[in-house]
């Protein structure tokens, strides 16, 4: 299992929709507060749609908090100011990958205690950042890819009824 870390999100929208991601790829989410929203607004819900329900999280009143209540857990934090690729790093079972808030990212001087567990995303030009949903669904992704996709539906099936009528 892979555990998502949202530190202090902002955007009920961005949140409902990576708890989506989350469900879709058995992944556990970390909320840390302060957030910009209550959990049970409306934006969240309808940005996560039906799936809320489905969602495995846990929310804390702080990083200490959420430091004290998973000891020993392997880190790696996303962003912009990262030396390493995102895809370059080997994403272990049971490892967090930690997103900060919209506005800000993740605080320096956290990042300062792990630069060596610290990843970014590559970006063109002076683009700042991308959309936190988005970044989130990137790196998941990438670390579901290294472990073979294991427990996710791998193939889709098409209805070819109206294929095989011999019409065409």
């Amino acid at each position: 299992m892979l555990n998502i870390v949202l530190l202090e999100p902002e955007i009920p929208a961005n949140t409902g929709n990576i708890g989506r991601t989350c469900v879709a790829t058995g992944t556990k989410l970390h909320l840390i507060e302060p957030m910009g929203f209550q959990i049970n607004e409306k934006q969240v819900r309808r940005a996560g749609l039906d799936y809320w329900q489905y969602l495995d999280y846990e929310i804390y009143d702080s990083y200490s908090d959420f430091l004290s209540r998973n000891p020993g857990a392997k880190i790696y934090m996303a962003t912009t100011k990262a030396k390493h690729i995102y895809s370059e790093v080997t994403y272990e079972d049971g490892c967090y990958i930690m997103f900060g808030k919209e506005s800000a990212g993740i605080p320096e001087e956290i990042l300062v205690e792990n630069e060596s567990t610290t990843v970014r995303i590559p970006m063109y030009g002076d683009v700042r950042s991308l959309n936190l949903g988005n970044s989130v669904a990137i790196v998941l992704y990438e670390a579901m890819r290294q472990r073979g996709f294991d427990g996710l539906n791998t193939e889709g099936h098409l209805h070819h009824s109206h294929w095989n009528d011999g019409s065409i």
